[in-house]
């Protein structure tokens, strides 16, 4: 079992510190990301073992300093006991976040530093320890945007996972499906009380199903209409908000063929890796989804894709990927897995 292979392996934490990382994106929204560090000096040199994750709560004000709390986690560990502690802290402790998956987001920072801590500690990196080959990552574009033109002048071998809205008319659709450049349609139906919340809508789904017959998916809205427009396309649809634990899976409606994994979605390296397994054993295909990391945990979730399900269309595209208007010179799918020597990371983090 993966999570046996690194649960008992033991590191010493002396320090806790945290930093704020802010992209403005509009005059009404930044995003801001906390990267959480745990430390230990190394021989008195001011040089320190340092294990990172990233908390991606999107809600800006959950990464002020009053609303992120310091963790007194010095002392010996293992992941597993680390973990164990964890479970009886409120990492909310000054009120409920605004949304419920913020709890598994902020616990994945702390739970991914831990990884990456205690493989360093041991002189491993996470391929070494869970025993797999990292393979090259096939990534796509992940935008609600329609001025797909600009990017792909600058990089036309690039696809993409696109989140239909009731705006796109039928030549627009046409247009895209002559192209043929689209992996998955994100139909974010199973959102609510978020910016990007997507109402069931019968007709859209079935104009975006019916136009890209070779392409997955995501999360729609199910209602006994759409559920009906949907019925021939079933063996495509793919889930993502839903999935938190391998019970998610079990959960739904009908089996899936095929998952998006987020990993921050999960919040302990335990439940991750028992998904993995089980998806695995289920013959359940998996690919990455990203949540607009800013800093270490972009490069995380590209070394996890390319362990577990790296010739997918995987939404791990690097960061240039999310700016808004396209810039030459980014890595290019399929991408280089580039793992650190040691810990959890990939080398240009």
């Amino acid at each position: 079992m993966l999570w046996e292979k690194v649960k008992s392996l033991p590191f010493e934490v002396a320090d806790v510190t945290m930093e704020v990382a802010v992209l403005p994106i509009s005059p009404e929204f930044e995003r801001r990301t906390t990267t959480v560090h745990l430390r230990r000096e190394m021989g008195g040199r001011s040089e320190y073992w340092d294990g990172i994750g990233e908390d991606v709560t999107y809600d800006p004000a959950e990464h002020e300093p009053h609303r992120f709390p310091w963790l007194d986690l010095r002392g010996q560990w293992t992941l597993e006991s680390l973990s164990r502690r964890l479970d009886e802290i409120d990492l909310f402790p000054t009120g409920e976040p605004g949304q419920p998956a913020y709890r598994e987001y902020r616990r994945w920072a702390f739970e991914s530093a831990a990884l990456d801590y205690a493989l360093k500690a041991n002189n491993l990196d996470i391929a070494a320890a869970l025993e797999r080959e990292p393979q090259p990552i096939r990534f796509v574009s992940s935008t609600r945007e329609t001025a797909l033109e600009p990017w792909l002048e600058l990089y036309p071998e690039l696809r993409f996972k696109l989140d239909p809205t009731p705006g796109w008319t039928d030549g627009f659709i046409a247009e895209l499906a002559a192209r043929d450049i689209v992996d998955v349609v994100d139909l974010k139906g199973r959102y609510t009380g978020t910016p990007v919340d997507n109402p069931p809508d019968a007709e859209l789904y079935r104009r975006v199903a019916e136009a890209f017959p070779a392409a997955w998916i995501e999360d729609p809205g199910l209602t006994p209409e759409t559920g009906a427009v949907l019925e021939p396309h079933r063996d495509r649809i793919t889930w993502d908000a839903p999935i938190h634990s391998w019970g998610d899976v079990e959960a739904l409606p009908f089996a899936p063929r095929c998952l998006n994994c987020k990993p921050s979605r999960f919040g302990t390296i335990e439940r991750l890796f028992e998904f993995y397994e089980r998806c695995e054993q289920e013959g359940v295909a998996l690919y990455g989804g990203g949540q607009f990391e800013l800093g270490v945990g972009r490069g995380q979730i590209q070394v996890l894709a390319s362990l577990f399900h790296a010739d997918s269309p995987n939404d791990v595209a690097p960061g240039g990927y999310n700016a808004p208007e396209p810039k030459p010179g980014l890595e290019t799918s399929p991408l280089d897995p580039g793992l650190e020597q040691l810990g959890f990371r990939r080398r240009l983090d």
